[in-house]
């Protein structure tokens, strides 16, 4: 960026080896003149990303890639919100692709978890009270409030079993993303109240019972196994 210059001190530039690549980028340190223009800043970071950007990506078996009608291609990571290996697939996607947007299954309401880290959400999701209780029936109605609630309790069994807070992969594109040059992050779901609302909805009186009575005793055990078995394609 332009600024003021600066009186020339020994030069002491060092090189800074980013994540997922081998190639050194120059790393001007505090107090060094920079004469840099606003146009050769974006030049220049537009160049670094396009390098970066791996023609035949070497991608994880759970991505499955679109190509439009324009030729802009789409990269669709299938991931569980209970998988080390989604996180990891996620941060392997976005490192070889250098996307020019990353959007993730999350909705404003639920955008928190971006930014919270894993003690704070296993805690969340073992901490099923009351309060919880009224304050989603009062966000989203009775029938509404009454689900969320009984699938944060499927979450808190899923997590007390696996030891691991759900959303990583979240968590993860939202960290790479911000070390793409202009990319942009954008949030890909309805709002979960409306998902609530159309899933009850589509059910019988009998079904929403039966829905109810399952998540209300659920106990049977969940491994790491199980759950990357749910990523697979068949």
């Amino acid at each position: 960026m332009e600024g003021e210059e600066k009186p020339a001190q020994e030069a002491d530039v060092e090189p800074v080896v980013t994540a997922g690549t081998s190639e050194a980028v120059p790393r001007v340190l505090a107090g060094d003149p920079q004469n840099i223009s606003d146009v050769d800043a974006f030049n220049l970071l537009l160049e670094m990303k396009l390098k970066r950007r791996r023609e035949r990506p070497n991608l994880p078996r759970t991505v499955t890639q679109l190509v439009a009608e324009d030729g802009s291609r789409v990269y669709v990571v299938g991931t569980a919100h209970f998988s080390d290996d989604s996180k990891r697939d996620v941060v392997k996607t976005i490192r070889e692709v250098q996307p020019d947007v990353v959007v993730v299954e999350l909705c404003q309401y639920r955008v928190s978890m971006l930014k919270m880290d894993e003690r704070t959400l296993l805690r969340e999701a073992k901490e099923v009270s009351l309060e919880k209780l009224q304050q989603a029936v009062r966000q989203n109605g009775l029938m509404s409030g009454l689900m969320q609630m009984l699938l944060l309790k499927v979450s808190a069994h899923i997590t007390e079993q696996l030891g691991m807070a759900p959303g990583g992969e979240f968590r993860e594109a939202f960290k790479e993303a911000s070390k793409v040059p202009f990319c942009k992050f954008h949030l890909g779901d309805r709002p979960i109240p409306v998902t609530f609302k159309r899933a009850i909805a589509a059910l019988s009186f009998w079904q929403k019972v039966k829905l109810a009575w399952g998540l209300c005793f659920l106990s049977d055990p969940i491994s790491k196994d199980d759950v990357e078995r749910c990523k697979q394609k068949d």
